[in-house]
């Protein structure tokens, strides 16, 4: 388990640390804003491609030796993408570094549950959880300390000793299963990687582009359905399709990869919508921010040891059940923030959503997989962990886009009922520097407005997040519990 999750703690650490880096790379490599924004989009888009091939490759070459060659690779890559001066080697080795750590999630998944027995499965899944939740939780604060006191180069280099003592516990612990090679679907392969591909693109790139207003876009909204078209028709009739549809008629598996969706979905919304609420609007530095971030990662940790202990003695969809409508009351905090909101304020409902995370996370998981094949697991967890990385890129899309728009929205609301002969407006105690008399009055006014128009929409989208958690209450109960006497 150390062995494991240590490979997993440093490619999910590196998902959200070279996010806060950006702003340095831009300036060292003499880029514009939308060209540094590929460092973070290849990344994805790498991660995206590779992660559904996760099954076959692990069937045809062992998944011990694949687990192996993602760690070394992934290392190496890191390395490299410290080493680039320039724009274009960075990229070249971002998407490296993600095609070579796509393996590792699912796998260490998958290892976890074969390892374990099936009454401790709570257990494995909830320190597995904890792994994958320190990524997008200390990520933003420490790649903001190392960028500060280091230069952004460090972000990479921290990954070679985490990947050396990685690569020798997995070697040394880890066993070998039985391999069992079949024929690559080069259609299917094809079709799900270049569909995949376009989506996240266009996920990534449409705010910049103004969405569909963009050729671009369209184009690559084109390409993904159209692939994934053909994917799911060859799928249905290929006798060796790349991906087996057949999981989805597990039950617990089909309703498990509709949670992971909505999981991401909330998951990485919350924590995109937080610095630049913080940074934007009550002028948090970067490192402060961050260090914000902490109080929800204590209580999702907290939450999944918490669930590591009850859910092999109690019902995991009440654990799942709890933890949505905590996360709905954070929300519901949340859409009522100003920009006045203190400190430890943020502090305590972030930890109170950050408990909610974790209750819904490690059961997701367990029950996900409790009904399917030892066999299944590899393929299925590549297939799960796939939908859960769409399901956030989607959600961060929408909740970027709907911030944009409610502002834009808000402020020319506001603006219209600002005008000279507003009794009320004058009836108010302002301050000496907005007088609507001089420029610099006027300024000051169309600031404090757009302040006013972004907190608003900022709590559009956390009130939108609210409903969405609330709304799939229901559906826990499509998960079945097994029975408690299945074979591991």
């Amino acid at each position: 388990m150390a062995a494991v999750l240590l490979a997993t703690i440093m490619q999910v650490i590196d998902i959200t640390i070279a996010a806060v880096a950006i702003p340095r790379m831009q300036g060292n490599l003499s880029a514009t804003p939308d060209q540094i924004s590929w460092v973070l989009t290849s990344y994805v888009v790498a991660t995206a491609i590779v992660t559904p091939t996760v099954g076959w490759m692990a069937a045809q070459f062992g998944r011990r030796r694949l687990m192996l060659f993602s760690v070394a690779g992934f290392t190496a890559a890191s390395m490299a993408c410290g080493q680039s001066s320039s724009l274009e080697e960075l990229v070249f080795w971002r998407i490296s570094q993600g095609a070579m750590g796509a393996p590792i999630i699912p796998l260490s998944h998958a290892i976890l549950l074969d390892v374990f027995p099936r009454s401790r499965h709570g257990f494995a899944m909830g320190m597995w959880s904890v792994g994958m939740m320190i990524g997008p939780i200390i990520g933003p604060s420490l790649g903001g300390y190392i960028t500060e006191m280091h230069g952004w180069p460090w972000i990479f280099y921290i990954n070679l000793p985490l990947g050396i003592l990685a690569f020798m516990g997995i070697r040394a612990f880890v066993p070998e299963v039985a391999r069992s090679k079949r024929p690559f679907d080069i259609i299917g392969f094809t079709s799900l990687s270049v569909g995949v591909a376009a989506f996240q693109v266009m996920l990534d790139r449409g705010e910049h582009l103004d969405w569909f207003s963009s050729t671009e876009i369209l184009i690559e909204l084109g390409l993904a359905i159209g692939c994934l078209y053909v994917f799911v028709i060859n799928s249905f009739f290929s006798k060796h399709p790349f991906i087996d549809l057949t999981l989805f008629r597990d039950r617990n598996f089909a309703a498990g990869v509709w949670f992971v969706f909505m999981f991401g979905l909330l998951l990485l919304t919350g924590i995109a919508l937080m610095p630049p609420f913080l940074q934007n609007l009550l002028d948090y530095p970067v490192i402060t921010s961050g260090n914000v971030l902490i109080a929800r990662g204590a209580g999702a940790m907290a939450a999944m040891m918490v669930s590591a202990r009850l859910l092999d003695k109690i019902d995991g969809r009440r654990l799942i059940v709890v933890g949505l409508i905590l996360m709905a009351y954070a929300m519901w905090e949340q859409s009522h923030f100003t920009a006045n909101v203190s400190f430890w304020s943020i502090q305590w409902i972030g930890a109170v959503q950050g408990f909610g995370l974790g209750l819904v996370f490690v059961p997701t998981n367990t029950l996900t997989f409790a009904t399917l094949a030892p066999e299944q697991r590899t393929e299925a967890t590549g297939v799960f962990n796939l939908i859960r990385n769409i399901g956030s890129s989607i959600g961060v899309s929408i909740v970027i886009s709907q911030l944009i728009r409610n502002t834009q929205i808000s402020h020319e609301e506001i603006a219209g009922r600002i005008h000279p002969f507003d009794t009320g407006l004058r009836a108010l105690s302002m301050p000496d520097s907005w007088d609507m008399a001089t420029v610099d009055g006027m300024i000051a006014i169309n600031a404090e407005i757009t302040r006013q128009a972004n907190t608003i929409a900022f709590n559009n989208d956390f009130k939108l997040l609210m409903i969405i958690a609330l709304l799939n209450i229901p559906m826990v109960f499509l998960f079945r519990l097994p029975k408690k006497n299945s074979p591991a």
